[in-house]
């Protein structure tokens, strides 16, 4: 009965700086653009951003509740965190949490794009 997970959609209020954030923070780069959504693959993974007006147009603005913070976080594995850290960090990403061993065994750190919405980075800890 359920599918394949393809898609993570960011609903945003500012495309044109969601935009800059992912690409030229991130790197990514767009697959497809239009005036309300821009697209990219992490990991053959979709990855789109969609503008709010847009996500009340084919949901409803009930469905959405503009204005309200969805709790989501997203995780992205990385080779090591510390690398892309130091990467991100000179690229101008301010971290929430510096890179720190968890004690469910991954090396995590902490990032909020420029609307709020919550990253991990993480990678596996060696095992013992």
């Amino acid at each position: 009965m359920i599918g394949k997970l393809t898609a993570t959609v960011l609903i945003v209020q500012n495309l044109e700086t969601c935009k800059a954030f992912y690409e030229d923070k991130f790197g990514l780069e767009a697959t497809f653009t239009d005036r309300v959504s821009a697209g990219y693959q992490i990991e053959g993974h979709d990855f789109v951003l969609l503008e709010e007006a847009a996500a009340i147009d084919m949901m409803s603005e009930t469905a959405l509740g503009t204005g309200t913070a969805h709790r989501t976080l997203l995780c992205l594995e990385v080779k090591d965190v510390d690398a892309t850290y130091t990467a991100l960090t000179a690229k101008g990403v301010e971290f929430i949490k510096a890179p720190k061993s968890q004690d469910w065994g991954r090396r995590t750190a902490y990032f909020a794009d420029p609307e709020g919405n919550l990253w991990e980075l993480w990678h596996p800890l060696a095992d013992d």
